[in-house]
């Protein structure tokens, strides 16, 4: 196991639970939503936007955490059928340009929370530079997940994910 390698599956373990904190409070605000608008008959102004930033991490943090474990969208029709000495160098070219992608949304994401900057959400009043850094999270995630993955020993063919 490379120091890369032990890194990025302590990041992905951090990741995977604070997808699934999000996950949990996102559901707690839509439940609590629904409580005060159909059974108390008052609607919250809080819930649906929290529930919103609760479930842009949960989406983004998912796609992150997909890079990691080799489950995000991608096709595979060439790749599966290349014979294994040509597939290896193929997923590591792959999981490289999934690494820059990460890399060009950080540097996006970075240009859109800049030019947002100073906003904040209408019900809660959060500054909405919370919701828009998630991006940066994400690309900063695909990129490190994508780089091990390109520089993993062995490679990441037969299922070693």
């Amino acid at each position: 196991m490379t120091a890369l390698g032990s890194i990025t599956r302590t990041v992905a373990g951090a990741t995977r639970v604070s997808i699934a904190l999000a996950a949990a409070g996102m559901l707690g605000c839509i439940t609590y939503q629904v409580v005060m608008r159909y059974v108390v008959g008052a609607a919250s102004s809080w819930s649906e936007e929290a529930a919103v930033l609760l479930f842009s991490w949960s989406v983004l943090g998912g796609l992150a955490l997909g890079v990691h474990e080799g489950f995000h969208v991608r096709l595979t029709l060439l790749p599966d059928r290349l014979p294994r000495d040509a597939r290896i160098p193929a997923e590591r070219l792959l999981d490289a340009v999934t690494a820059a992608l990460g890399a060009f949304l950080v540097w996006s994401a970075w240009r859109f929370l800049d030019i947002t900057s100073g906003s904040v959400s209408a019900a809660i009043g959060y500054p909405t530079e919370i919701l828009n850094a998630l991006g940066i999270a994400c690309g900063a995630l695909m990129a490190l997940f994508g780089l091990e993955r390109a520089l993993r020993p062995g490679g990441t063919v037969d299922g070693a994910a």
